[in-house]
C-alpha cells in the first residue's frame, strides 16, 4: 500500500490517523511538528502528507511553499485545521496542496480524500511516456516542428485545453495548473456543468470548487443557479 506522513502537533490527531490508516494497510510516519516533517522528507519521499495549517513555531502553510522552493513537493499534499478560512484553503492550492480537510475529520471523508490524492501520487500514476503518441508518419513534415511538442491522446481522441500538448518541460506548478484547468473543464463538460456532481466525484467542497475554478480561470457563471 502507500507511505503516508502525518504532520499534527496533536498527539490524538496522530494517534487516530496512525490507527485508521494503518487499519487501510498503509504505512504511517508521524511527525509533531515541521521540524520533524522535514527530517522525515529528506530522508524519504512519502506517497501522500497528511499537513496540518495550525502548528507552533513553523506552520504548514510555510512548511508547503518550503517544500514547494526547494523542489520537494512532488508528493501530493493534503492540508488539515479546525480552524482556517476558505483564503487559507485556497492560498494552500495555490502552492500546490492537493485538497483540504476540515476537523474534526470524518473518517469517509478521510479514507475518500486519502484513495483521491494516492490517485495522483508518483507511485501509483501510470507511467506518462507509456501514453505518449507516436506521430504519423508524413511526407512533408514541418522544419519548425520541436520535438519537445508531442502530444498526448486524450479522452476518446479529443484534446482538451492544454492537456494536448506534453509540457515537461515547465516548472511543475505551471504545469500542474494546466493540467487542473483541463481536468476540470473535463469534468465541467461531462458532467453537464453540474457542480454538484463535480464536488462529489473529485472530492472537494463546493465553495472550495468554485474559489479553485475561478482561481484557474474557469468560467462557472453559468451554474450560479444551479442547487
Amino acid at each position: 500500500m502507500a507511505s503516508i506522513l502525518v504532520v499534527d502537533d496533536e498527539m490524538g490527531i496522530r494517534e487516530l490517523l496512525n490507527e485508521i490508516l494503518t487499519d487501510e494497510g498503509h504505512t504511517v510516519y508521524a511527525a509533531e511538528s515541521a521540524i520533524q516533517a522535514r527530517t522525515i522528507r529528506e530522508q524519504m519521499r512519502p506517497d501522500l502528507v497528511l499537513l496540518d495549517i495550525w502548528m507552533p513555531d513553523v506552520d504548514g502553510i510555510t512548511l508547503l511553499k518550503e517544500w514547494s522552493k526547494t523542489g520537494q513537493l512532488t508528493m501530493p499534499v493534503v492540508m488539515m485545521s479546525g480552524h482556517a478560512t476558505i483564503d487559507t484553503a485556497v492560498e494552500a492550492t495555490r502552492i500546490g496542496a492537493l485538497n483540504f480537510l476540515e476537523k474534526p475529520i470524518a473518517l469517509q471523508k478521510l479514507l475518500k480524500t486519502v484513495n483521491k490524492a494516492l490517485e495522483s501520487s508518483p507511485k501509483f500514476v501510470e507511467p506518462v511516456e507509456e501514453k505518449v503518441a507516436q506521430p504519423a508518419p508524413t511526407s512533408n513534415p514541418s522544419p519548425k516542428t520541436n520535438s519537445s511538442e508531442q502530444v498526448l491522446p486524450a479522452p476518446e481522441g479529443e484534446y482538451i485545453s492544454g492537456i494536448a500538448k506534453t509540457y515537461f518541460d515547465l516548472p511543475l506548478r505551471e504545469a500542474r495548473d494546466l493540467f487542473e484547468k483541463a481536468y476540470f473543464e473535463h469534468q465541467m463538460i461531462i458532467m453537464g456543468g453540474s457542480m454538484t456532481k463535480i464536488s462529489e466525484y473529485t472530492g472537494l467542497e463546493r465553495t472550495h470548487l468554485y474559489r479553485k475554478l475561478k482561481a484557474l480561470g474557469i468560467d462557472t457563471s453559468r451554474n450560479k443557479g444551479e442547487q
